[in-house]
């Protein structure tokens, strides 16, 4: 790793890296590709479409199948009576421990209710309040008021990309399904061109293709399976953010992953996707308590357990290793088996399908990685550091989250940020597409072995998990940088074949480095980034992001992590290369 203040400029240049893979057999012409299919992706399509502009949808698995339908909690807007967005912004910023970008909050907060709004018109239905038929708000850690929609109880995700999913299809949106994308295609000046596929499986395309167009959108989701357990789905491989590195783009944030800290503990060395346990439980007034119920988050925090997220997985963690346990318990059978099967009914099968009964016995319970804050960075308009390039939801680094995201903020989020990323789009004409360059220019990486993942995964749960130091990381770092030598070392060891597999074990590493480059970097604790070694929140030297991009200076192989100078997110595709 090479660290500068300085060598990357503000529209970074192309790091000249693809993934290897055979030529694409196949194209398809379009004037809007969005990658991706949770509700950033589906909202920016049916945006795109509405305004008469060619649009194809690429998702890795099904349409539905998104990191979004796995939501439970709900989406937080400032829709209940004496609630305002000023409020929210307020509670974000707190949750962001003084790194969230106030312009972009702001722009959140003020357009998100209407943003819920729109979704109701396009067919999400929001449980409402018996009494009156509003919408029924609740609450959840980091929030002082009432302002979370749900709806099935606690199928919130579900019920948005059921009602997205139908109004795609209405619209006979053109869909790939189960396709991995594989890089960014660019024309001769620099811009994006479209992307490369995998198609898995038998439909209409099949094998490695292309979708041409001068417009594209990566919603690609989150990166939680970069460790052994996670919150989020198997496709959830940090796609997106490798290909937006490779492309040249700039990544910022990524040491801020956030572990929730309520996440059903199945036991020591469970791995993959794990099921969690939504903060709305705690929001209707659970207790989190220890072996003995033993409340320990009470008086650490005005909110004990609806304190941010950070504070209460820091406080489980605390509590456990005060007591050399694994887990901690989330107790509510207070509420009675009528509000477990009508309020939490999906959260209630999934206990008793690993045989614990919440009605009658506290749930065991353990932080796991769920969300990450940071991710591709873009402008307020969604347009990343590569012209044409956009980048909406999970993957994308708006500066709203900061340090720590606000419970239920990151649906309202993908909604608002694809609504600003369509309008940018469609709010000029169409641009004729220019052909894209030959992949062969570009300098393919080695690819990692499937193998390795779960390597990378260990390495990552050790190292960089919710504890972290200079020496775990270093021992992080070490294994990483050991797994690609072997991978390109070409007497012992030689590049995985092409295939699924391999692409995304060769993202998920590229995701691991840099996430332990900043965390190494960062020297304090700050939000969901905690350092044994400096436990202090240091606002002098830390209050600023770090940004990340490849060098290509030597073909890519180069990771540049720098200090900006502030906690701003500034335009960053210079005016006149849109």
């Amino acid at each position: 790793m090479n660290d500068t203040a300085n060598q990357i400029p503000e529209r970074s240049r192309d790091a000249g890296l693809r993934l290897t893979a055979p030529p694409p057999g196949w194209a398809i012409e379009a004037d809007v590709v969005v990658v991706g299919s949770g509700v950033a992706g589906l909202t920016t399509a049916l945006r795109c479409a509405a305004a008469g502009r060619r649009t194809v949808i690429v998702t890795k698995a099904r349409l539905d199948a998104g990191s979004t339908r796995w939501a439970q909690g709900g989406i937080a807007a400032a829709l209940g009576e004496g609630d305002t967005p000023g409020q929210h912004l307020d509670d974000t910023l707190v949750a962001g421990a003084g790194l969230c970008d106030e312009e972009a909050v702001r722009t959140l907060v003020t357009e998100g209710p209407g943003a819920v709004r729109r979704l109701i018109d396009a067919g999400a239905r929001f449980d409402t309040s018996a009494e009156t038929g509003e919408i029924a708000l609740t609450r959840e850690g980091g929030h002082h008021r009432r302002r979370i929609a749900h709806a099935g109880g606690d199928a919130t995700g579900a019920e948005i990309s059921r009602a997205l999913v139908a109004a795609v299809r209405g619209a006979s949106i053109e869909t790939v399904e189960n396709a991995l994308v594989l890089d960014l295609l660019k024309d001769a000046g620099g811009r994006a061109a479209g992307v490369s596929l995998h198609v898995m499986g038998e439909g209409r395309h099949d094998g490695v293709g292309a979708v041409h167009a001068p417009a594209v959108v990566l919603a690609t989701g989150g990166m939680g399976q970069v460790f052994s357990a996670t919150t989020n789905p198997a496709v959830s491989t940090g796609d997106g953010v490798a290909l937006a590195l490779r492309a040249g783009a700039e990544v910022s944030d990524l040491e801020f992953v956030q572990f929730h800290p309520t996440v059903l503990y199945l036991g020591p060395g469970s791995e993959g996707q794990q099921p969690l346990v939504s903060e709305a439980v705690r929001g209707e007034g659970a207790h989190l308590v220890d072996a003995d119920g033993v409340r320990f988050m009470a008086g650490r925090h005005e909110l004990a357990e609806l304190a941010p997220r950070d504070i209460v997985a820091k406080g489980i963690m605390r509590r456990m290793r005060e007591l050399g346990a694994d887990h901690m318990y989330l107790d509510a059978r207070h509420f009675g088996a009528r509000m477990w099967e009508e309020r939490f009914p999906t959260i209630l099968a999934a206990c008793r399908a690993h045989g614990i009964d919440p009605v009658t016995e506290p749930i065991p319970v353990s932080p796991a990685a769920h969300y990450a804050s940071g991710g591709v960075r873009t402008d307020l308009a969604g347009r990343t550091t590569v012209p044409g390039l956009y980048a909406c939801g999970e993957v994308a680094c708006t500066g709203v989250h900061g340090a720590n995201r606000l419970a239920s903020n990151s649906l309202l989020e993908g909604l608002v940020f694809a609504e600003r990323i369509a309008a940018d789009i469609t709010g000029s004409p169409a641009r004729v597409p220019e052909p894209p360059v030959p992949a062969g220019e570009r300098r393919s990486v080695p690819l990692l072995p499937p193998e390795a993942r779960s390597a990378i995964q260990h390495a990552m749960t050790a190292g960089a998990g919710v504890l972290r130091s200079a020496e775990s990381l270093a021992r992080a770092a070490a294994e990483l940088d050991g797994l690609a030598a072997a991978a390109a070392d070409p007497v012992s060891g030689k590049s995985a074949e092409p295939g699924v597999e391999a692409w995304e074990t060769t993202n998920l590493h590229l995701v691991a480095r840099v996430l332990v480059a900043a965390a190494l970097r960062r020297t304090e604790t700050r939000g969901c980034h905690w350092r044994e070694d400096h436990p202090d929140r240091d606002d002098a030297s830390w209050r600023r992001h770090l940004v990340a991009a490849l060098s290509p200076a030597d073909g890519g192989s180069t990771l540049v992590v720098r200090t900006t100078r502030s906690t701003a997110f500034p335009p960053v595709v210079p005016e006149g290369t849109r």
